[in-house]
């Protein structure tokens, strides 16, 4: 019976809330108000009573948009010439009992407009009722008692608008409504302008629950309705037409019941109502104190009308009965109040405190989720509203229940919104704060975009047993930057000053904005991880001119609070100073952006991963595009590729030894293809975040506090396990996981042969999705936690996307005669597309003098030639041995962008001791494809291209060195990169070829949707 019970509840780790879709509600609104009556009485109204101003001023005071416009007329023509040449949404009309015309007004308008609504306002209410039963048969939709309170307008707009509204708002999507069956014209005339200001009132209380402006404004058009009807068959139907939707009912005794006034109506309608709910809140009020007696009896609460104090006993029923303004944890043994709370935050916290008989009392009366309804939170409420009492077999349990499902539901709210950080509230449910009203730069967008596609498309736990989301993150948006440039005039300082320590120790010394370090730590007293501090340029992964990798990311480890605060802070203030760094200006320039434009909004965000020993670490680092311009084998191009690493991603960022494979063929990969190549070709070392607070320094190296580790110095990190495999010397093979003794090979075969993590199914949705949302192919960042207790989900944090800008200027395809003799370069691997003929000046790195070990010399050598053709506004192509952009300076010339900025053409060259493969570091590979710089791989000696040394050997160098010569062609080279066959040369001087096909461009949006090849 136990485990049938809890077979009932709804299981939270896989439920999915349905989103409620506040943007459709209140559809239809009354903009444009016509008022048709004598010049007399709209005068009364226009300047006794500042109609226009009064109901303004009374929109502003309750929060309300769109105060609506009032128009007149005062006759039938001209109200129905008006209504012929405007808009018109209600009619407002005077009925004068000694004006017989009142009622012919109004039915020539309906003749002529029937759809839309007439309200009428009389002072007579008694004589008009008469009238009303023989002359209006459907021609008035409300009719008034008019006592000079201007408050009436605001009731009929809103009431009018309710009844517009409530097939769809309430029956559809939830809003809840409150049922008042009166018709006597003087008392609902009264009861509805104090009704919507109680519910107006509640609106404004139930705002708070939205995490930003838009949410609270969105939360505002879920306020409770109100539904009208004036005799019992028209209450009876509104009841079971939104029965399920309904606060509850406010009745009169005495009205219509069959076609005749009957005394005994409002207790025929309470019978009905109790005999389909026991605990429905019903309010009777009678002009007649006799029938109090009755209404008690039927379980029904009472008011009279006559009290001297009916506005007040309305406010005090509806706000208890009807789960208004604060909830009320009642204890019926102890008979009092324990607390009460006003917002979710504080129901959550008082949940784990009160007393168990409170727990079942309000459990037992369904009140948990008509306050969680009344507060516009359907969602959560919908949940509560499908668990029982009964389904539960202690009350502890309904407590646990309670709390849990909140937390849940908290944590889905805030997922795709970009919540605005408040101090006093921020909590360990939000996802993603902003602080300040800035840009958030393009990081800061990225990753709320991502944050909102997640959701979107369900994805947080569409695998089993894995999580995937961004991690905690905080935005301190470009307003931060702003105040602090400008509190301490720094503006004009970096603009003389070129030495990046000075700039940093200038930033360091000044303190950030008061407000914002009361920000900043009130987020680090929720965060139990260590953090990442990244730039969030407003021009960095902009879509056509990205500034991936220019910028600083510096990491903090989890520590005290006041050695954190201080470390986040410099850290913060050391990311602002790096956007003037060298590096960042030469950026600028070669992107013709000022000094002021680039504006930077700084990420705090929660690290992904586990201590191990001294350093903290993901179990994977990766980087994925949806594109691979280097296909092996089976793989095509629209597939993509990825690069997965054990350790901080800084490794992939700077091309070190990663593991390459495709999405869609997992367990092909070209490193792992023999023993030897799997030791050869993966990973030998990984970097994790030293978590020694006093490893962390002011410094313009990022990588201050970033240890390099080795796998064998790994050797008894449980990390291991999970991603490495065992070589065995003995019989030259690679045995799966770590039990064996051997040689530890980082592989992921348990991952990516095995299958115990789904990465590769994931990373397909994740590209085919993301290309889809961006209309582009897309390059993802991401890190994933393996190690996690037993019952927890594994963790994938997304951590950036962004477009891979491949404009294809050119259809180029190389000759159909085409002989490489009549080129300089070759290559079968070429990265890029189109057709280049204006690049004179050819700069090469001199095999015969080449040594690894002079790389860093190489690199800077490099860069003072790269400087004279910035200087000079002219491009090259330049070829040099091993990885050009390599952190291993082993691998190849460890130089990085701005250092080789001008060049158009890049060309890796192997030697004879020096294969290569592409390079593949991510930054790197974002700026050439999005300055469309050709990039070439060519091994001659292997016979994979072909490159004419002897050539440019016998060319005059206009400059040469040690390590390389440059030389400039009298006339352009041409340059032909044929995309689709990743195919390119680079012909001699002078050589006359012949264009092969038009160079019609080739736009992305033409291409098979399978693919950008």
């Amino acid at each position: 019976m136990d485990s049938e019970k809890n077979n009932r509840l709804p299981d939270l780790k896989t439920y999915k809330f349905e989103d409620v879709a506040f943007n459709q509600l209140m559809q239809n609104r009354i903009n444009n108000i016509l008022i048709v009556c004598s010049n007399y009485d709209y005068y009364m109204l226009e300047e006794d009573g500042r109609i226009d101003e009064r109901i303004f001023n009374e929109y502003t005071a309750l929060n309300l948009r769109y105060p609506p416009s009032f128009t007149h007329a005062n006759s039938a023509r001209r109200a129905i010439k008006m209504l012929e040449a405007n808009k018109i949404d209600l009619v407002i009309t005077w009925l004068d009992i000694g004006n017989y015309k009142a009622f012919e007004t109004s039915k020539q308008i309906k003749d002529a407009f029937p759809d839309v609504p007439i309200a009428a306002l009389s002072l007579y209410s008694s004589e008009l009722r008469k009238k009303l039963k023989s002359g209006n048969t459907g021609i008035i939709d409300y009719v008034f008692h008019w006592n000079g309170n201007v408050d009436i307008f605001l009731a009929i707009i809103k009431l009018t608008e309710d009844r517009m509204n409530a097939e769809n708002d309430i029956n559809k999507i939830g809003v809840k409504a409150i049922l008042l069956v009166e018709d006597s014209l003087k008392f609902y005339s009264r009861y509805l302008p104090i009704i919507y200001k109680i519910l107006m009132k509640q609106t404004r209380s139930f705002m708070s629950e939205g995490l930003n402006e838009h949410r609270r404004m969105m939360l505002m058009r879920g306020r409770p309705k109100i539904l009208l009807a004036t005799n019992y068959e028209d209450g009876i139907n509104l009841f079971q037409t939104y029965q399920q939707n309904l606060l509850g009912v406010i009745s009169d005794v005495n009205y219509f019941k069959g076609g005749k006034r009957n005394p005994k109506a409002g207790f025929a309608f309470l019978k009905y109502v109790r005999s389909v709910e026991r605990y429905f809140p019903f309010l009777i009020q009678s002009s007649n104190i006799e029938n109090q007696k009755k209404a008690l009896e039927l379980k029904g609460k009472f008011l009279h009308k006559y009290s001297s104090t009916l506005g007040t006993d309305i406010k005090k029923y509806i706000t208890k009965y009807f789960s208004f303004g604060d909830f009320e944890f009642w204890d019926p043994e102890q008979e009092k109040v324990l607390v009460k709370v006003k917002d979710l935050n504080s129901f959550q916290k008082a949940l784990s405190i009160v007393s168990l008989e409170s727990i079942k009392y309000h459990a037992k009366r369904s009140e948990y989720s008509k306050w969680l309804k009344s507060r516009a939170l359907f969602s959560l409420a919908n949940l509560f509203s499908n668990v029982e009492y009964d389904d539960f077999d202690h009350p502890e349990e309904i407590r646990d229940f309670l709390i849990k499902a909140i937390k849940v539901y908290r944590i889905y709210q805030s997922r795709g919104v970009i919540a605005n950080f408040d101090k006093d509230k921020y909590d360990e449910y939000l996802g993603f704060a902003r602080i300040g009203e800035g840009a958030l730069g393009g990081k800061g967008r990225g990753l709320a975009f991502v944050d909102s596609f997640l959701k979107r498309h369900k994805l947080f736990n569409k695998y089993k047993d894995v999580f995937i989301s961004i991690p905690r993150t905080v935005v301190l948006s470009t307003e931060v930057f702003d105040e602090f440039i400008e509190q301490h005039d720094l503006i004009n300082f970096v603009v003389k000053c070129n030495s990046d320590e000075e700039i940093l120790n200038e930033f360091i010394s000044k303190p950030l904005p008061k407000w914002v370090e009361d920000d900043i730590a009130a987020f680090l007293n929720i965060i139990k991880r260590p953090i990442a501090v990244r730039s969030s340029s407003v021009l960095e992964d902009s879509h056509y001119q990205p500034f991936a990798g220019v910028f600083a990311t510096y990491m903090i480890p989890h520590s005290g609070k006041k050695k954190m605060l201080k470390m986040a802070s410099n850290a913060v203030k050391s990311v602002i100073a790096s956007s003037f760094f060298q590096n960042s200006k030469s950026y600028l320039e070669a992107t013709s952006h000022s000094i002021e434009e680039d504006k930077m909004a700084v990420i705090l965000q929660e690290l992904t991963g586990k201590e191990y020993e001294d350093v903290y670490y993901p179990n994977i680092s990766g980087v994925a595009r949806s594109i691979n311009f280097y296909p092996i084998g089976n793989e095509k191009p629209h597939e993509g590729i990825a690069n997965i690493a054990l350790g901080l991603g800084e490794i992939i960022v700077g091309g070190g030894q990663t593991l390459r494979f495709s999405p869609y063929h997992p367990k092909k990969v070209l490193q792992l293809s023999s023993p030897g190549s799997s030791q050869r070709d993966t990973q030998k070392y990984f970097y994790g975040l030293d978590l020694n607070p006093d490893s962390y320094k002011v410094s313009t190296s990022e990588a201050i506090n970033k240890k390099k580790i080795s796998i064998r110095a790994a050797k008894n990190h449980n990390s291991l396990k999970f991603v490495a495999s065992t070589y065995d010397l003995q019989n030259n093979i690679i045995k799966p996981g770590t039990l064996h003794d051997g040689i530890r090979v980082i592989t992921f075969d348990n991952v990516l042969k095995y299958g115990t993590f789904p990465l590769a199914e994931i990373l397909q949705e994740l590209l085919r999705i993301g290309q889809r949302e961006m209309r582009n192919p897309i390059e993802i960042e991401f890190a994933i936690n393996l190690d996690v207790p037993k019952g927890q989900p594994r963790i994938f944090s997304f951590l950036q996307i962004r477009p891979i800008v491949e404009s294809i200027e050119t259809k180029s395809e190389l000759p159909k005669d085409f002989d490489e003799k009549d080129t300089i370069i070759y290559s079968k691997s070429a990265l890029g597309n189109g057709t280049y003929d204006h690049i004179q000046d050819f700069v090469y790195v001199k095999p015969e003098t080449f040594n690894s070990a002079n790389t860093r010399e190489i690199a800077k050598a490099v860069e003072k030639i790269n400087k004279d053709f910035l200087k000079k506004d002219k491009q090259y192509i330049l070829v040099g041995p091993g990885r050009w952009g390599s952190s291993d300076p082993w691998l190849g010339i460890p130089v990085i962008w701005p250092q080789i900025s001008a060049a158009k053409i890049i060309v890796e060259a192997g030697l004879h001791d020096f294969r290569i493969d592409p390079s593949q570091g991510t930054h790197f590979f974002q700026n050439l494809t999005s300055f469309r710089v050709g990039y070439f791989t060519i091994n001659p000696f292997l016979n994979d291209g072909f490159f004419d040394i002897d050539y440019l050997n016998n060319q005059k160098a206009v400059y040469e060195d040690e390590y390389l010569r440059h030389i400039e062609f009298k006339t352009p080279l041409t340059v032909i990169i044929e995309g689709k066959n990743n195919k390119a040369a680079i012909y001699k001087e002078n050589f006359d070829w012949k264009k092969a096909s038009n160079n019609s461009e080739d736009l992305i949006d033409d291409l098979p949707p399978d693919g950008f090849m």
